[in-house]
């Protein structure tokens, strides 16, 4: 039999075991209701890179939305050498093989293809990009981005599945000392047969990995020092 101070030791282990248990069981349950919710769900919050994202449950969608802020602390001219510079995305966007240029239509819309690696037992995935531009003015006040899946505009490729959608708006604002303000908010749906919970994870970290991706490169001396012509305009 326990003595006392043995017995109220036990007791107390009992109390924080079960204390522990339930705050588990209650972390799991918030993480469900929020992504169950229609409403925007922070994900991160990077302070040190100024980095915030948001995913959200739309109606009638399998897949959550997301949103995303960031400082650039880069000239715009930097970020829209970067951000053009298609072949060169594998280097630094989440997941991804290949990316080319197929037409380019004008200076301010342009179609580009891109392959991103998928998770082991799953065919990789392909997307044709539809992208229109709204080059910077100081009347316009921002520099943004269009973006959304062509899923006809190539013939299906052998061994991929092909990305119904990737959709997004991407706008740049400027702020004192040169840096600018960043804000996205966009949908994709990878296609095929892919787990929602595993895509859902996946969506709610890629967004994060890619804008760290973008400040490192737009920050790099290839393009804050380039001086190739730009045959896309970011600025009228």
């Amino acid at each position: 039999m326990l003595n006392a101070p043995s017995l109220l030791r036990h007791l107390l282990c009992v109390s924080l075991l079960t204390s522990g248990i339930a705050w588990a069981a209650n972390e799991e349950l918030d993480e469900l209701r929020a992504s169950d919710s229609n409403e925007w769900q922070q994900v991160k919050n990077d302070k040190y890179h100024h980095i915030k994202t948001w995913s959200k449950r739309e109606d009638g969608k399998r897949i959550r939305s997301f949103k995303v802020e960031a400082v650039m602390d880069s000239s715009l001219e930097a970020i829209a050498r970067a951000t053009f510079d298609f072949e060169n995305y594998p280097r630094w966007y989440f997941k991804m093989k290949q990316s080319k240029v197929l037409k380019q239509v004008s200076p301010t819309e342009v179609y580009f293809y891109q392959v991103f690696s998928a998770p082991p037992g799953l065919p990789d995935r392909d997307v044709v990009v539809h992208l229109n531009i709204d080059p910077y003015s100081p009347r316009r006040g921002y520099f943004r981005l269009n973006i959304a899946a062509a899923p006809d505009y190539l013939p299906p490729q052998p061994g991929l599945v092909r990305m119904p959608g990737f959709n997004m708006t991407t706008t740049y604002t400027p702020l004192p000392e040169s840096k600018w303000k960043l804000d996205v908010e966009g949908y994709i749906d990878p296609g095929g047969t892919a787990p929602t919970w595993a895509t859902n994870y996946v969506q709610r970290n890629a967004p994060y990995q890619v804008l760290l991706g973008l400040q490192r490169v737009s920050s790099s001396e290839e393009y804050t020092q380039s001086k190739k012509p730009m045959s896309l305009k970011y600025m009228e």
